[in-house]
């Protein structure tokens, strides 16, 4: 078997957007490098990659092309071909996440059939195979405003995510196609857990986040750690997570995303089997990132202590309402001379409203603290175009 890092090792990952950039300047650190497939080398990984290569991560030929002299395959998205994955697994690749447990994820209605299987808590559910028979459950009094549907497949970042609250909704906002819907939770907060395994079944969880939305974009605007709950909801939260990827029998990260509801049940929203939004402060605000983390779990490498240094808060920075073209970042000093900022650019060439141009995690000694100057980052820091 070959050493982890003698030169002949390779390791691929699916995907070359923010996330394997990220995971790229994490491997760099141990000199490994790693070699990216997808679209376009323009995309953030390609500026750091040992090789881009371009293809489709969702073509079979493209994926068994790429993993055919690889050591590890990995991803940093879901939707992936993993029929190719099967196929080099077979063929002595080895293959993390499994490809069992990313057909598993990818297709929410088998994701939630899957919670229910394994008693994993999640709100009650029904699957759909379009949305007239959506409507039909709703005029037959099956189904109540307000609800939430979900397309079953390829959405990500609020994509793929309605919630109906009435009958103009019902006409002006179902999404076409297969996909379930779900009671509207009461909730008292969101909250994430990043867990990380590896293949000699050590498992080790981060400090549980809270996450605040931007009600427009649907996407993550703060990111709090440590979450401010209860440590019995921290210590449960952190055991759900444990649970969750000790089932999927994963390797590498799980981002799992609960729930919180008034009477403190924790239930499980979704996850994804790689690296997440929910744990970009990781880079900064713990002794071990969530990149440097997913490395080692995928790598079968001992796991890196998750302990913070400090609370943070995560600021994602998005494309500006209005603005559509050439990357343009607006405000970047005032930001750079504000105290325990640190400013992550993802390195896209152009800009659209509410795109995920980066993120800033805010350093701080408390998190009254820290969200004081994340909110200073927001109104200072506007990525326009030019």
């Amino acid at each position: 078997m070959k050493e982890i890092l003698s030169p002949d090792f390779k390791v691929g990952i699916l995907g070359g957007g923010q996330l394997g950039k990220m995971l790229g300047l994490a491997a760099a650190n141990w000199h490994l490098p790693l070699y990216f497939l997808d679209d376009s080398r323009s995309f953030p990984a390609g500026g750091i990659a040992e090789a881009f290569v371009e293809g489709s991560f969702k073509n079979y030929e493209d994926v068994l092309a790429f993993g055919a002299d690889k050591d590890v395959i990995s991803i940093e998205i879901e939707h992936v071909n993993t029929e190719a994955l099967v196929t080099l697994q077979a063929q002595g690749v080895t293959v993390h996440p499994h490809p069992e447990a990313l057909n598993l994820i990818k297709d929410k209605g088998l994701q939630k059939l899957f919670y229910q299987k394994h008693h994993l808590p999640s709100a009650p559910f029904e699957l759909f195979e379009n949305e007239a028979a959506v409507r039909q459950a709703v005029q037959e009094g099956k189904w109540t405003f307000p609800f939430v549907q979900k397309s079953r497949t390829a959405g990500y970042d609020g994509k793929g995510v309605a919630i109906i609250r009435n009958e103009q909704d019902l006409v002006e906002k179902l999404l076409p196609g297969s996909c379930l819907l779900e009671e509207c939770i009461e909730l008292q907060k969101e909250l994430a857990v990043i867990v990380a395994r590896n293949a000699a079944g050590e498992i080790a969880a981060f400090p549980t986040v809270e996450m605040d939305f931007n009600p427009d974009a649907n996407l993550v605007e703060f990111l709090i750690c440590p979450a401010r709950i209860d440590p019995d909801i921290e210590a449960a939260a952190v055991e759900l997570a444990k649970r969750c990827i000790e089932t999927f029998g994963i390797c590498g990260l799980l981002a799992v995303e609960l729930f919180l509801t008034p009477d403190n049940q924790l239930l499980i929203n979704e996850v994804a089997p790689r690296p997440h939004n929910s744990g970009h402060h990781t880079i900064d605000s713990c002794y071990t990132s969530q990149f440097e983390q997913h490395l080692r779990g995928i790598l079968n490498l001992p796991l890196g202590s998750t302990a913070m240094k400090c609370p943070s808060v995560m600021v994602n920075l998005l494309g500006a309402d209005g603005y559509s073209g050439p990357t343009r970042y607006v405000g970047l000093e005032d930001c750079l001379a504000l105290p325990g900022v640190k400013l992550h650019f993802y390195g896209k060439s152009t800009t659209k409203p509410f795109r995920k141009m980066g993120h800033a995690t805010v350093l701080a000694e408390s998190i009254e603290e820290a969200v004081r100057i994340a909110k200073l980052v927001q109104e200072r820091l506007s990525i326009q175009s030019f």
